[in-house]
């Protein structure tokens, strides 16, 4: 059996047994404390995070992705932060880094080793670069945690679509005991 396959047979059992009211206790799109974050997409994350912050289901906009890091100003995690903030009522956005994370000093140039190893050809990525990517800029991670939430706190700050009044926090988390540290 695939996990896909695993997944959508619990998914049958879920249906079945209404678990899923445990998780209906009136919400809905707007999150309840007027909050988005933006995360790593780290599995340690995925329950300690939401615990250590004390927020239930519809209380919170989470975005996740690689090293909660805002990369472009145009991209869909600001595109994200611009919906949620002027159509669902954000008031507040935490940007949430955490320690021994992923990014942290990841070398585009490893990573490409690795592409070429599972057969992605050097056309594919001079391709890229043809089309105004640099690639080992948009592949590297970053040396601290601290300064990656710093620059994203800042990128979000300054963003010319984003309003004054927004508040605008940078944290880490430490992944083992769900510690948050305001980052200045």
């Amino acid at each position: 059996m695939t996990r896909i396959d695993e997944i959508l047979e619990f998914n049958r059992a879920f249906v079945e047994n209404k678990q899923y009211e445990k998780y209906d206790y009136q919400t809905t799109k707007f999150p309840n404390k007027k909050i988005a974050v933006i995360s790593c997409m780290d599995t340690r994350l995925t329950e300690i995070l939401p615990a250590a912050m004390n927020v239930k289901n519809g209380d919170v906009k989470i975005i996740k992705n690689a090293g909660a890091v805002v990369t472009h100003p145009f991209g869909s995690v600001m595109r994200s932060l611009i919906v949620a903030v002027y159509e669902l009522g954000v008031e507040d956005v935490l940007v949430i880094g955490h320690h021994d994370c992923g990014m942290q000093n990841m070398e585009a140039p490893r990573l490409i080793r690795k592409m070429a190893e599972r057969g992605i050809k050097t056309e594919k990525l001079d391709f890229i670069g043809c089309c105004g990517i640099d690639i080992n800029k948009w592949l590297k991670g970053f040396d601290s945690a601290e300064d990656s939430v710093r620059e994203t706190v800042n990128l979000i700050r300054s963003h010319p679509l984003m309003p004054a009044d927004i508040r605008v926090h940078g944290l880490i988390i430490d992944p083992a005991t769900g510690k948050l540290d305001r980052v200045e």
